[in-house]
C-alpha cells in the first residue's frame, strides 16, 4: 500500500454534489473559518472503509497525507493513526 494508492481509492469515492454541501456547512469561503479547506464529498462510513483497507500505511506516508488540504484525506489519516496506535506495542506508541 502506498500514498498514491490511497489517494486513488479516495478519488474513486469523490461525490461533487456532496462536496458542495460540505463546503457550505464547514464555511470554506473567503474569510470564513474553513477557508481553503477542500472537500471531496465522501461520507464518513466510506472513509472508515478506506482507512481499514490502508491500515498498514507507513508513518512517512501518513505524515504526508495529514498535511493535505483535502478534509477527507486528513480524517482518513486520523482513523488510520488511531487504529495503528491501538494495535501498536509500547515502542510504537
Amino acid at each position: 500500500m502506498s500514498l498514491t494508492e490511497i489517494r486513488k481509492a479516495i478519488l474513486k469515492q469523490k461525490n461533487p454534489a456532496q462536496a458542495l454541501v460540505l463546503q457550505r456547512f464547514f464555511k470554506t469561503g473567503k474569510g470564513e473559518y474553513g477557508e481553503g479547506d477542500i472537500f471531496y464529498g465522501i461520507k464518513v462510513p466510506e472513509q472508515r472503509t478506506i482507512a481499514k483497507q490502508f491500515k498498514d500505511l507507513t508513518f512517512d506516508d501518513l505524515k504526508e497525507l495529514i498535511k493535505s488540504k483535502v478534509h477527507e484525506e486528513r480524517l482518513i489519516t486520523a482513523f488510520i493513526l488511531v487504529d495503528q496506535y491501538k494495535r501498536g506495542d509500547e515502542k510504537k506508541k
